[in-house]
């Protein structure tokens, strides 16, 4: 029963959708095959797999189900946070009711063992270049949410807990936030995330143990398509 993470899966198998990864580079190239494979290789019916947002490129609910399927085929059960991209998430009710192999994160926990799986979006955090008012309204809004998904698994009982965001949970100077501090308020023991890509944006993300929080950026180009164990 081990636990792994992956970030940014970008798919778009609905053949409505047009966004050819490999125009990133390499590491793009028939990624989704690469998943299964690395995926297949693994991961068992017996693991669990995090997937940090940024799942489907559709638009719509309907051009997704073609990537929420194909996620929903590889082994294993399947938590889902939300990323920038997934404009496709729609209610929290119906997503929960598509697939028992997939479990969708939003204002709640999964309990898994011993260990609780809690998580939102996030947003860019203050001293970001740019951080406008407008930001400062989502980045407080994720608080909230990663707060009752905290809460709800501090309620389940679990001794540990996992938490998982699509953005990094600090800036890219490293200074502190109220993600981190919700983690450390929380005992969180791991944290994973994705959003950064490319070798000059991956530094950007936080890698290693900060006040008792171990944080791992698990974005797809960061770990060519391999989900990483965590647990």
């Amino acid at each position: 029963m081990a636990i792994f993470a992956i970030g940014d899966l970008h798919l778009a198998i609905d053949e409505r959708i047009e966004k050819p990864m490999d125009v990133f580079g390499p590491v793009w190239a028939d990624h989704d095959k690469r998943v299964s494979e690395n995926w297949h290789r693994l991961i068992t019916d017996e693991d669990l797999v995090i997937v940090c947002g940024d799942i489907s490129w559709g638009l719509r609910f309907e051009e997704a189900q073609a990537d929420l399927d194909f996620v929903a085929e590889l082994p294993g059960q399947k938590v889902l946070i939300k990323g920038n991209h997934d404009l496709w998430w729609t209610s929290i009710s119906k997503l929960q009711a598509y697939d028992r192999r997939m479990f969708f994160v939003q204002n709640n926990t999964f309990r898994w063992g011993d260990m609780a799986i809690c998580g939102t979006r996030g947003w860019i955090c203050p001293g970001t270049e740019g951080f406008e008012e407008h930001d400062q309204k989502i980045y407080d809004r994720e608080l909230i949410r990663l707060r009752m998904s905290l809460e709800a698994g501090r309620a389940s009982g679990a001794e540990n807990l996992i938490c998982a965001l699509h953005y990094p949970p600090s800036n890219d100077k490293f200074q502190p936030s109220g993600f981190t501090a919700l983690l450390e308020e929380y005992d969180v023991r791991t944290c994973v995330y994705g959003h950064l890509h490319g070798k000059e944006v991956f530094r950007k993300g936080y890698k290693g143990n900060w006040n008792g929080v171990e944080y791992k950026l698990v974005s797809l180009d960061y770990v060519n398509a391999e989900p990483v164990r965590i647990g």
